[in-house]
């Protein structure tokens, strides 16, 4: 009876730190005025809510331009994928 409440409680004390470390480390909530403006711009890029045919296809789509649209917006040329090697 001894090892089996020494086992809770040692289990209880490893746990504890681990859930009070993950309830610190929330984002903080998303106001309203973001969501519209994140729906806009996936609007902007060609997500059609009304197609529930392709669903999920056509909003990664529409994320992955929006993805592809700000990696482009950095400093330096465009990187484009090609190579040049000497011989």
């Amino acid at each position: 009876m001894k090892s089996l409440l020494g086992a809770v409680v040692l289990a209880a004390t490893v746990a504890f730190p681990a859930v009070s470390y993950s309830q610190t480390q929330q984002q903080s909530p998303v106001t309203r005025a973001e969501v519209r403006s994140e729906l806009a711009q996936v609007r902007a890029a060609g997500y059609d809510s009304a197609d529930w045919v392709h669903y999920p296809q056509n909003i990664q789509a529409a994320e992955a331009r929006i993805a592809a649209e700000k990696s482009n917006m950095g400093y330096g040329p465009a990187a484009n994928g090609t190579s040049q090697s000497s011989q």
